[in-house]
Protein backbone atom coordinates (compact mmCIF):
# COMPACT_ATOMS: atom_id res chain seq x y z
CA UNK A 1 0.00 0.00 0.00
CA UNK A 2 1.60 3.77 -1.15
CA UNK A 3 1.80 5.20 2.27
CA UNK A 4 2.54 8.81 0.24
CA UNK A 5 0.13 11.11 0.30
CA UNK A 6 -0.39 13.21 -2.75
CA UNK A 7 0.60 17.09 -1.73
CA UNK A 8 -1.79 19.50 -0.82
CA UNK A 9 -2.01 23.01 -2.05
CA UNK A 10 -1.61 25.72 0.47
CA UNK A 11 -2.16 29.17 0.36
CA UNK A 12 1.33 30.90 1.72
CA UNK A 13 1.40 34.37 3.02
CA UNK A 14 5.52 36.09 2.78
CA UNK A 15 6.00 39.15 4.95
CA UNK A 16 8.59 41.47 4.78
CA UNK A 17 9.21 45.21 4.84
CA UNK A 18 9.65 45.25 1.18
CA UNK A 19 9.25 43.00 -1.92
CA UNK A 20 10.43 45.49 -4.48
CA UNK A 21 13.84 46.10 -6.75
CA UNK A 22 16.72 43.74 -6.63
CA UNK A 23 17.72 43.75 -2.89
CA UNK A 24 18.73 39.83 -1.69
CA UNK A 25 15.55 39.73 0.04
CA UNK A 26 13.29 40.89 -2.43
CA UNK A 27 15.15 38.36 -5.08
CA UNK A 28 15.29 35.42 -2.84
CA UNK A 29 11.49 36.03 -1.87
CA UNK A 30 10.93 35.53 -5.65
CA UNK A 31 12.85 32.77 -6.21
CA UNK A 32 11.21 30.75 -3.32
CA UNK A 33 7.77 31.60 -4.10
CA UNK A 34 8.56 30.66 -7.97
CA UNK A 35 9.38 27.31 -7.01
CA UNK A 36 6.40 26.80 -4.50
CA UNK A 37 3.83 27.73 -7.21
CA UNK A 38 5.62 25.31 -9.53
CA UNK A 39 4.36 22.43 -6.76
CA UNK A 40 1.26 23.94 -6.69
CA UNK A 41 0.92 26.74 -3.69
CA UNK A 42 -0.69 29.67 -3.95
CA UNK A 43 1.59 32.68 -2.69
CA UNK A 44 0.83 36.31 -1.40
CA UNK A 45 2.61 39.19 0.13
CA UNK A 46 2.85 41.71 3.03
CA UNK A 47 4.85 44.45 2.99
CA UNK A 48 5.64 47.95 3.29
CA UNK A 49 6.67 48.64 -0.71
CA UNK A 50 5.70 45.99 -2.81
CA UNK A 51 6.14 45.33 -7.10
CA UNK A 52 4.08 41.61 -6.08
CA UNK A 53 0.96 41.29 -8.16
CA UNK A 54 -1.89 43.82 -6.49
CA UNK A 55 -4.10 41.54 -5.92
CA UNK A 56 -2.12 39.06 -3.82
CA UNK A 57 -0.65 41.77 -2.02
CA UNK A 58 -1.41 43.65 1.21
CA UNK A 59 0.96 46.98 1.43
CA UNK A 60 0.73 48.66 4.77
CA UNK A 61 2.84 51.65 4.27
CA UNK A 62 4.54 52.05 7.70
CA UNK A 63 6.26 48.36 7.53
CA UNK A 64 8.52 49.42 4.50
CA UNK A 65 12.14 50.47 6.92
CA UNK A 66 12.29 53.91 5.11
CA UNK A 67 9.19 54.66 6.18
CA UNK A 68 9.49 58.17 7.01
CA UNK A 69 7.81 57.16 10.86
CA UNK A 70 10.05 54.21 11.14
CA UNK A 71 13.55 56.30 9.72
CA UNK A 72 12.63 58.27 13.19
CA UNK A 73 12.44 55.32 15.22
CA UNK A 74 15.45 53.90 14.16
CA UNK A 75 17.82 56.86 14.57
CA UNK A 76 16.71 57.19 18.49
CA UNK A 77 17.08 53.75 18.93
CA UNK A 78 19.98 52.77 16.99
CA UNK A 79 21.80 56.21 16.58
CA UNK A 80 21.31 58.23 19.82
CA UNK A 81 19.62 61.19 18.10
CA UNK A 82 17.72 62.61 20.88
CA UNK A 83 21.05 62.95 23.13
CA UNK A 84 20.61 65.73 25.15
CA UNK A 85 20.18 69.60 23.45
CA UNK A 86 18.27 72.13 24.51
CA UNK A 87 15.58 71.24 22.12
CA UNK A 88 15.54 67.95 23.04
CA UNK A 89 15.20 69.00 27.14
CA UNK A 90 12.03 71.13 25.73
CA UNK A 91 10.40 68.28 23.95
CA UNK A 92 11.24 65.55 26.46
CA UNK A 93 10.50 67.31 30.27
CA UNK A 94 10.03 64.33 31.83
CA UNK A 95 13.52 62.82 30.04
CA UNK A 96 15.44 66.01 31.38
CA UNK A 97 14.29 65.76 34.91
CA UNK A 98 15.41 62.51 35.30
CA UNK A 99 19.08 63.10 33.75
CA UNK A 100 20.37 65.96 34.18
CA UNK A 101 23.58 66.18 32.30
CA UNK A 102 22.90 63.74 29.57
CA UNK A 103 20.85 61.61 27.43
CA UNK A 104 22.39 58.35 27.16
CA UNK A 105 22.44 56.44 24.10
CA UNK A 106 21.50 52.98 26.22
CA UNK A 107 18.05 54.70 27.53
CA UNK A 108 14.86 55.30 25.95
CA UNK A 109 12.75 58.48 25.44
CA UNK A 110 9.23 57.06 26.48
CA UNK A 111 7.39 58.67 23.42
CA UNK A 112 9.65 56.17 21.55
CA UNK A 113 7.95 53.24 23.58
CA UNK A 114 4.51 54.69 23.12
CA UNK A 115 4.82 54.76 19.54
CA UNK A 116 6.57 51.57 19.23
CA UNK A 117 2.88 49.86 21.05
CA UNK A 118 1.17 51.84 18.76
CA UNK A 119 2.38 51.19 15.86
CA UNK A 120 3.06 47.06 16.82
CA UNK A 121 -0.86 47.14 17.64
CA UNK A 122 -1.73 48.45 14.04
CA UNK A 123 0.51 46.33 12.19
CA UNK A 124 -1.15 43.35 14.06
CA UNK A 125 -4.71 44.28 13.02
CA UNK A 126 -3.33 44.64 9.46
CA UNK A 127 -1.83 41.02 9.50
CA UNK A 128 -5.13 39.55 11.28
CA UNK A 129 -6.81 40.86 8.00
CA UNK A 130 -3.62 39.83 5.24
CA UNK A 131 -4.42 36.28 6.95
CA UNK A 132 -8.59 36.19 7.17
CA UNK A 133 -8.67 37.73 3.48
CA UNK A 134 -6.15 35.35 1.57
CA UNK A 135 -7.42 32.55 3.71
CA UNK A 136 -3.92 31.77 4.54
CA UNK A 137 -2.28 28.22 6.20
CA UNK A 138 0.99 29.61 6.28
CA UNK A 139 3.68 32.60 6.95
CA UNK A 140 7.11 32.91 5.54
CA UNK A 141 8.71 36.17 7.17
CA UNK A 142 11.55 37.14 4.71
CA UNK A 143 13.97 39.50 7.42
CA UNK A 144 11.40 40.93 9.43
CA UNK A 145 12.13 38.51 12.28
CA UNK A 146 16.19 38.88 11.87
CA UNK A 147 17.63 42.11 11.58
CA UNK A 148 15.16 45.28 14.11
CA UNK A 149 15.15 47.45 10.71
CA UNK A 150 11.42 47.97 11.94
CA UNK A 151 11.09 46.84 15.14
CA UNK A 152 7.04 47.91 15.40
CA UNK A 153 6.85 45.27 12.80
CA UNK A 154 8.52 42.82 14.28
CA UNK A 155 7.07 42.73 17.37
CA UNK A 156 3.42 42.24 15.82
CA UNK A 157 4.78 39.45 13.80
CA UNK A 158 5.96 37.78 17.13
CA UNK A 159 2.75 38.74 19.03
CA UNK A 160 0.52 37.91 16.04
CA UNK A 161 2.08 34.23 15.62
CA UNK A 162 2.28 33.86 19.48
CA UNK A 163 -1.54 34.72 19.66
CA UNK A 164 -2.32 32.30 16.10
CA UNK A 165 0.20 30.08 16.71
CA UNK A 166 0.47 30.26 13.03
CA UNK A 167 2.61 27.73 11.32
CA UNK A 168 5.75 30.11 10.16
CA UNK A 169 9.02 29.63 8.24
CA UNK A 170 11.25 33.02 9.57
CA UNK A 171 13.87 33.21 5.93
CA UNK A 172 17.03 34.82 8.10
CA UNK A 173 19.22 36.46 5.63
CA UNK A 174 21.40 38.62 8.57
CA UNK A 175 21.22 39.56 11.96
CA UNK A 176 21.50 42.40 14.23
CA UNK A 177 24.36 40.97 15.77
CA UNK A 178 26.37 40.85 12.45
CA UNK A 179 25.55 44.85 11.37
CA UNK A 180 27.88 47.17 13.27
CA UNK A 181 25.23 49.81 13.40
CA UNK A 182 22.67 47.90 15.49
CA UNK A 183 25.47 47.15 18.41
CA UNK A 184 24.48 50.74 20.56
CA UNK A 185 20.98 50.50 21.37
CA UNK A 186 18.67 51.51 24.09
CA UNK A 187 16.02 48.79 22.41
CA UNK A 188 17.69 45.73 23.54
CA UNK A 189 14.09 44.35 25.20
CA UNK A 190 12.62 44.60 21.69
CA UNK A 191 15.28 42.80 20.32
CA UNK A 192 15.55 39.79 22.46
CA UNK A 193 11.41 39.63 22.10
CA UNK A 194 11.43 39.75 18.60
CA UNK A 195 14.19 39.03 16.91
CA UNK A 196 14.34 36.36 15.89
CA UNK A 197 11.45 35.15 18.50
CA UNK A 198 11.61 31.69 19.95
CA UNK A 199 8.31 30.10 19.11
CA UNK A 200 7.26 26.80 19.19
CA UNK A 201 5.30 27.17 16.04
CA UNK A 202 8.32 28.89 13.94
CA UNK A 203 10.68 27.45 11.61
CA UNK A 204 13.74 29.03 11.38
CA UNK A 205 15.85 28.64 8.30
CA UNK A 206 19.36 30.51 7.78
CA UNK A 207 21.14 30.77 4.60
CA UNK A 208 25.26 29.79 5.99
CA UNK A 209 26.38 27.40 8.08
CA UNK A 210 27.79 30.50 10.44
CA UNK A 211 25.13 31.87 10.74
CA UNK A 212 23.36 28.79 11.52
CA UNK A 213 25.95 28.09 14.91
CA UNK A 214 25.69 31.70 15.70
CA UNK A 215 21.77 31.64 16.07
CA UNK A 216 22.26 28.38 17.69
CA UNK A 217 24.90 29.59 20.73
CA UNK A 218 23.61 33.15 21.19
CA UNK A 219 19.72 32.25 21.12
CA UNK A 220 19.45 28.16 21.54
CA UNK A 221 17.25 28.24 18.96
CA UNK A 222 18.07 25.69 15.94
CA UNK A 223 17.67 26.39 12.37
CA UNK A 224 17.91 24.60 8.78
CA UNK A 225 20.45 26.06 6.35
CA UNK A 226 18.94 26.37 2.81
CA UNK A 227 21.60 28.78 0.45
CA UNK A 228 20.44 31.38 -2.21
CA UNK A 229 19.70 29.45 -5.87
CA UNK A 230 19.13 30.25 -8.99
CA UNK A 231 17.70 28.22 -11.56
CA UNK A 232 21.02 26.56 -13.23
CA UNK A 233 18.41 24.02 -14.95
CA UNK A 234 17.17 26.53 -17.48
CA UNK A 235 20.61 28.34 -18.91
CA UNK A 236 19.96 31.95 -19.81
CA UNK A 237 18.47 33.21 -23.32
CA UNK A 238 21.27 34.20 -25.76
CA UNK A 239 21.85 38.17 -26.19
CA UNK A 240 19.52 39.87 -28.44
CA UNK A 241 19.48 42.87 -30.63
CA UNK A 242 18.05 44.82 -27.92
CA UNK A 243 21.38 44.23 -25.56
CA UNK A 244 24.05 44.68 -27.90
CA UNK A 245 24.16 48.57 -27.41
CA UNK A 246 24.50 47.79 -23.79
CA UNK A 247 28.40 48.19 -23.69
CA UNK A 248 28.15 51.58 -25.51
CA UNK A 249 25.70 52.90 -23.83
CA UNK A 250 27.21 52.49 -20.26
CA UNK A 251 29.88 53.96 -21.32
CA UNK A 252 32.38 50.72 -22.58
CA UNK A 253 34.46 51.57 -25.52
CA UNK A 254 34.95 48.86 -28.18
CA UNK A 255 38.93 48.68 -26.99
CA UNK A 256 38.40 48.88 -23.32
CA UNK A 257 37.43 45.45 -21.09
CA UNK A 258 33.97 46.10 -19.36
CA UNK A 259 34.25 45.08 -15.31
CA UNK A 260 31.36 44.88 -14.09
CA UNK A 261 30.44 45.71 -10.32
CA UNK A 262 27.09 44.11 -9.81
CA UNK A 263 26.50 45.21 -6.16
CA UNK A 264 24.90 48.02 -4.42
CA UNK A 265 26.55 50.73 -3.03
CA UNK A 266 27.31 50.05 0.31
CA UNK A 267 30.67 50.15 2.49
CA UNK A 268 31.20 45.98 3.32
CA UNK A 269 31.18 45.56 -0.80
CA UNK A 270 34.73 47.10 -0.49
CA UNK A 271 34.58 48.71 -3.93
CA UNK A 272 37.61 50.65 -3.25
CA UNK A 273 39.03 47.58 -4.26
CA UNK A 274 37.47 47.32 -8.05
CA UNK A 275 38.74 50.59 -8.04
CA UNK A 276 42.57 49.53 -6.97
CA UNK A 277 42.11 46.71 -9.53
CA UNK A 278 41.24 48.67 -12.51
CA UNK A 279 44.24 51.19 -12.22
CA UNK A 280 46.87 49.19 -11.07
CA UNK A 281 46.29 46.44 -13.86
CA UNK A 282 47.52 49.22 -16.27
CA UNK A 283 44.75 47.96 -19.15
CA UNK A 284 42.13 49.66 -20.61
CA UNK A 285 38.97 49.00 -18.49
CA UNK A 286 35.85 50.94 -17.62
CA UNK A 287 34.35 49.65 -14.14
CA UNK A 288 30.86 49.86 -14.08
CA UNK A 289 28.94 49.72 -10.81
CA UNK A 290 25.19 48.57 -11.85
CA UNK A 291 23.43 49.27 -8.52
CA UNK A 292 23.04 52.20 -6.92
CA UNK A 293 23.55 53.14 -2.89
CA UNK A 294 21.92 50.77 -0.36
CA UNK A 295 20.12 51.52 3.36
CA UNK A 296 23.55 52.85 4.93
CA UNK A 297 23.28 56.27 3.25
CA UNK A 298 25.32 58.07 0.27
CA UNK A 299 28.64 58.83 2.33
CA UNK A 300 30.58 55.67 0.72
CA UNK A 301 29.37 56.62 -2.59
CA UNK A 302 30.98 59.86 -2.22
CA UNK A 303 33.92 58.59 -1.11
CA UNK A 304 34.23 56.31 -3.42
CA UNK A 305 34.20 59.20 -6.12
CA UNK A 306 36.91 60.78 -4.08
CA UNK A 307 38.74 57.70 -4.41
CA UNK A 308 38.71 57.01 -7.86
CA UNK A 309 39.93 60.86 -8.74
CA UNK A 310 42.81 60.30 -6.54
CA UNK A 311 43.46 57.08 -8.79
CA UNK A 312 42.18 58.76 -11.97
CA UNK A 313 39.96 56.02 -12.58
CA UNK A 314 36.76 56.43 -14.51
CA UNK A 315 33.84 54.70 -12.53
CA UNK A 316 30.69 53.99 -14.21
CA UNK A 317 27.37 54.42 -11.63
CA UNK A 318 25.03 53.11 -13.81
CA UNK A 319 21.86 52.48 -11.55
CA UNK A 320 19.70 54.49 -13.89
CA UNK A 321 20.37 52.66 -16.63
CA UNK A 322 20.19 48.91 -15.00
CA UNK A 323 16.84 48.03 -13.89
CA UNK A 324 14.70 44.86 -13.10
CA UNK A 325 12.73 45.39 -16.78
CA UNK A 326 13.42 46.75 -19.98
CA UNK A 327 12.26 50.41 -21.08
CA UNK A 328 13.32 54.16 -21.67
CA UNK A 329 14.63 57.02 -18.55
CA UNK A 330 12.92 59.87 -18.70
CA UNK A 331 15.49 61.35 -20.92
CA UNK A 332 14.98 58.29 -23.46
CA UNK A 333 17.90 56.36 -22.68
CA UNK A 334 17.43 52.38 -23.16
CA UNK A 335 17.29 50.94 -19.90
CA UNK A 336 18.69 47.25 -19.64
CA UNK A 337 18.62 44.37 -16.94
CA UNK A 338 21.40 42.20 -15.30
CA UNK A 339 20.84 39.94 -18.12
CA UNK A 340 21.69 42.33 -20.99
CA UNK A 341 25.04 43.51 -19.20
CA UNK A 342 26.28 40.20 -17.72
CA UNK A 343 27.10 38.02 -20.72
CA UNK A 344 28.83 40.75 -22.06
CA UNK A 345 31.26 41.59 -19.02
CA UNK A 346 34.92 41.02 -19.58
CA UNK A 347 35.07 40.26 -15.50
CA UNK A 348 32.80 40.50 -12.62
CA UNK A 349 34.30 41.58 -9.42
CA UNK A 350 32.96 40.91 -6.24
CA UNK A 351 35.20 42.39 -3.51
CA UNK A 352 32.92 42.28 -0.57
CA UNK A 353 34.63 41.80 2.93
CA UNK A 354 31.00 40.48 4.66
CA UNK A 355 28.21 38.64 2.56
CA UNK A 356 24.99 36.51 3.83
CA UNK A 357 26.00 34.24 0.73
CA UNK A 358 26.54 36.06 -1.79
CA UNK A 359 23.61 36.75 -4.57
CA UNK A 360 26.36 38.53 -7.29
CA UNK A 361 28.25 35.32 -6.81
CA UNK A 362 25.86 33.42 -8.11
CA UNK A 363 24.67 35.19 -10.99
CA UNK A 364 28.20 35.67 -12.43
CA UNK A 365 28.26 32.08 -12.11
CA UNK A 366 24.67 31.41 -14.16
CA UNK A 367 25.75 34.17 -16.60
CA UNK A 368 29.53 32.36 -16.80
CA UNK A 369 31.19 35.18 -16.50
CA UNK A 370 34.94 35.27 -14.58
CA UNK A 371 35.08 36.82 -11.07
CA UNK A 372 37.73 38.23 -8.93
CA UNK A 373 36.74 37.60 -5.48
CA UNK A 374 37.87 38.65 -1.91
CA UNK A 375 37.68 35.70 0.46
CA UNK A 376 34.58 36.36 2.42
CA UNK A 377 34.01 34.71 5.72
CA UNK A 378 30.88 32.30 4.03
CA UNK A 379 32.47 32.00 0.62
CA UNK A 380 35.68 29.97 2.35
CA UNK A 381 33.47 28.20 4.64
CA UNK A 382 30.61 27.22 2.81
CA UNK A 383 31.01 27.69 -1.08
CA UNK A 384 35.02 27.59 -1.55
CA UNK A 385 34.96 23.54 -0.27
CA UNK A 386 32.59 22.64 -3.32
CA UNK A 387 35.88 23.83 -5.81
CA UNK A 388 34.92 27.02 -7.94
CA UNK A 389 37.17 28.23 -9.93
CA UNK A 390 38.03 32.08 -9.82
CA UNK A 391 40.58 34.57 -8.89
CA UNK A 392 40.30 35.22 -4.66
CA UNK A 393 42.15 37.79 -2.87
CA UNK A 394 42.77 37.95 1.04
CA UNK A 395 41.68 41.41 1.96
CA UNK A 396 44.35 43.06 -0.69
CA UNK A 397 45.43 43.24 -4.20
CA UNK A 398 48.75 42.19 -4.63
CA UNK A 399 50.90 41.42 -8.05
CA UNK A 400 50.11 37.95 -7.69
CA UNK A 401 46.48 38.90 -8.03
CA UNK A 402 47.13 41.55 -10.83
CA UNK A 403 48.91 38.74 -12.62
CA UNK A 404 45.90 36.03 -12.57
CA UNK A 405 43.35 38.99 -13.92
CA UNK A 406 45.69 40.03 -16.53
CA UNK A 407 46.26 35.98 -17.85
CA UNK A 408 42.53 35.73 -17.95
CA UNK A 409 41.56 38.78 -19.70
CA UNK A 410 45.00 38.01 -22.31
CA UNK A 411 43.74 34.33 -22.66
CA UNK A 412 39.83 34.53 -22.34
CA UNK A 413 39.73 30.56 -24.07
CA UNK A 414 41.09 29.24 -20.84
CA UNK A 415 38.49 30.55 -18.90
CA UNK A 416 35.95 28.85 -20.57
CA UNK A 417 36.87 25.97 -18.62
CA UNK A 418 36.24 27.20 -15.60
CA UNK A 419 32.96 28.70 -15.87
CA UNK A 420 31.79 25.81 -17.01
CA UNK A 421 32.74 23.91 -14.29
CA UNK A 422 31.57 26.39 -11.82
CA UNK A 423 28.41 26.57 -13.98
CA UNK A 424 27.65 22.53 -12.94
CA UNK A 425 29.05 22.58 -9.24
CA UNK A 426 26.41 25.23 -8.94
CA UNK A 427 23.64 23.33 -10.88
CA UNK A 428 24.55 20.80 -8.28
CA UNK A 429 24.37 22.67 -5.04
CA UNK A 430 22.39 25.62 -5.72
CA UNK A 431 19.89 24.98 -8.08
CA UNK A 432 15.79 25.00 -8.04
CA UNK A 433 15.41 21.77 -8.07
CA UNK A 434 17.60 22.03 -4.89
CA UNK A 435 15.48 24.45 -2.94
CA UNK A 436 12.14 22.24 -4.31
CA UNK A 437 13.79 19.46 -2.08
CA UNK A 438 14.51 21.12 1.22
CA UNK A 439 10.88 23.56 1.15
CA UNK A 440 8.93 19.98 0.46
CA UNK A 441 10.48 18.55 3.19
CA UNK A 442 9.85 22.00 5.45
CA UNK A 443 6.40 22.70 4.70
CA UNK A 444 5.48 18.79 5.64
CA UNK A 445 7.15 19.82 8.83
CA UNK A 446 5.36 23.16 9.56
CA UNK A 447 1.81 21.44 8.43
CA UNK A 448 2.37 17.97 10.22
CA UNK A 449 1.85 16.52 6.23
CA UNK A 450 2.97 12.62 6.09
CA UNK A 451 4.91 13.88 2.81
CA UNK A 452 5.17 16.06 0.22
CA UNK A 453 7.60 14.12 -1.82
Amino acid sequence: MNLVKKAAKHHIGFISTRFAGTDGVSLETAKWAEVLERIGHECFYFSGLSDRPAGRSRVVPEAFYRHPTIDAINRIAFAGDWRITSQARAQHPEMASLYKDHFSIYVRPPHISRQVQELKDYFKKHLYAFARDFELELLIVENALSIPINLPLGLAITEFIAETGYPTIAHHHDFQWERQRFMANCVSDYIAAAFPPNLPSIRHVVINSVANSQLASRTGISARMIPNVMDFDHPPAPLDVYALTARADLGVAPDEYFFLQPTRIIQRKGIEHAIELTRRLGLKAKLVISHAAGDEGTDYERRLNEFANLLDVTVNFESNLVQESRGLTSDGKKIYTLADIYPQADLVTYPSSIEGFGNAFLEAIYYRRPIILNNYTIYEVDIKPKGFCLIEFDGFINERTLESVRRWLAYPNEVLECVEQNYQLAKRYYSFAVLEHHLRLLLADCLGEMSTL
